[in-house]
């Protein structure tokens, strides 16, 4: 390469392609590449950060000598302010992406990116529903354009229809979103970030649950008489033994289960923490789940549909046993199911606040107490479970309710 002489046009058109590439200096790092295929390629060599680099400035003739010299320079100017020259032709591609990469191309993107952190299906429902009120308004809008105000008239209808809580999730959603935008590089900000104190805020309302040990007996009575699938009998049964959430109990599979062991092993993926979640079996729980596995033992799933081995039970079903022995909504959910055995279980007061939480399934709030109270409370758990199950039993067979001895543990 003649790092000396300065190109010119005729030297440039005459030259003719040979087995090899072959580079010509223009000074200030331009270079020119006359390539064996015949293409003519224009080059910058530069350091930057002390790491030698290239960058391709065109194809000659389309890009004249002139016009390679102006972006030379162009260029160096650049370099001498601290600026990257490759850094600032990437940021104008993205830019130029950007405004034609709508709301719903990376909605699409995280969607994907959920969907490969192993989030369970209930989870991904949801927000693919969120996703789709969003797209209503903001679908086909490129992601630049979208302003708080816009975000906002998306989230007004449903509001407005007195969905308070849905609107609250879907401007989450929404917020999830942008931020994924931003952290690759594809938005500048999360426009439905300003908005978290515009919307109407829902009331809180718990789930219904039955807390009077007598009223309880007696759902549990009316459960052992339920004319329904044999397989919903035995999971209403199984709620009221081991309480864990409806869902975990209906994507239930047979692996989970050590029946030797008297175990029931949440995976991770499934478990609302994120945590690998173990929960001791009494006695009830293994002959049901014996029982069930007669019916259901053949597949992977413990409660699958009536219509198909390869889907679980519906969200829905438990709710609808509940419905059909009378209860309404406002009396009990399957997840009120919960609700009971801790409030029931904290007024006994024979067992430790930590060993029902973790029992739950719950994480410990304060981060200190988080730090010392790691075990799982195993040998605790194991006996207030049995205990549980045969207090559930002697509540069901209408056994004299006396106040718990609070002296006693």
């Amino acid at each position: 390469m003649n790092s000396t002489n300065k190109l010119s046009d005729a030297r440039l058109r005459s030259l003719k392609p040979g087995a090899s590439i072959r580079k010509l200096s223009d000074g200030g790092g331009l270079q020119f590449w006359m390539m064996p295929s015949g293409s003519r390629l224009w080059r910058l060599a530069y350091r930057f950060g002390g790491k030698q680099k290239l960058m391709a400035l065109g194809d000659y003739p389309a890009v004249t000598l002139s016009d390679a010299r102006k972006r030379r320079d162009k260029a160096r100017r650049l370099i001498s302010e601290g600026i990257d020259p490759i850094e600032v032709r990437k940021a104008a591609k993205r830019e130029a992406a950007s405004v034609k990469l709508t709301f719903s191309d990376i909605a699409a993107e995280y969607l994907q990116k959920v969907e490969r952190e192993g989030r369970s299906e209930a989870t991904l429902v949801k927000l693919r529903w969120y996703v789709a009120l969003a797209s209503k308004k903001l679908g086909r809008l490129p992601l630049n354009q979208i302003s708080p105000a816009i975000v906002l008239s998306a989230l007004r209808p449903v509001e407005g229809r007195g969905n308070y809580e849905t609107a609250q999730r879907m401007r989450s959603t929404i917020s999830r979103i942008f931020r994924y935008a931003v952290a690759t590089a594809r938005a500048e900000s999360d426009p439905a970030q300003p908005l978290q104190g515009a919307l109407t805020t829902p009331k809180v309302t718990h789930r219904a649950a039955i807390l009077n040990p007598i009223e309880f007996g007696g759902m549990l009575r009316a459960i052992d008489d339920y004319q329904g699938q044999p397989s919903t009998r035995i999971a209403l049964k199984l709620m009221s033994y081991l309480f864990p959430r409806p869902g975990e109990l209906r994507l239930a599979r047979w692996s989970e289960f050590d029946l030797d062991a008297a175990i029931w092993t949440i995976p991770a993926e499934r478990a609302k923490m994120r945590r690998e979640h173990r929960k001791p079996l009494p006695a009830q729980a293994v002959r049901l789940l014996l029982e069930l596995q007669d019916m259901t033992g053949f597949g992977a799933l413990a409660f699958p549909a009536t219509t198909s081995v390869k889907r679980s039970m519906s969200e829905n079903t438990l709710n609808a046993a509940l419905r059909r022995l009378g209860y309404t909504k406002d009396e009990v959910t399957a997840h009120g199911f919960r609700a009971t055995a801790s409030t029931l279980l904290n007024e006994s007061t024979r067992w430790s606040r930590d060993a029902i939480e973790r029992e739950l399934g719950h994480i410990e709030g304060n981060d200190v107490r988080r730090a010392y109270a790691r075990g799982e409370h195993l040998d605790e758990r194991r006996a207030m479970i049995q205990w549980w199950a045969d207090h559930c039993d002697t509540l069901r067979d209408g056994g004299e309710v006396v106040p718990f001895d609070r002296k006693s543990r």
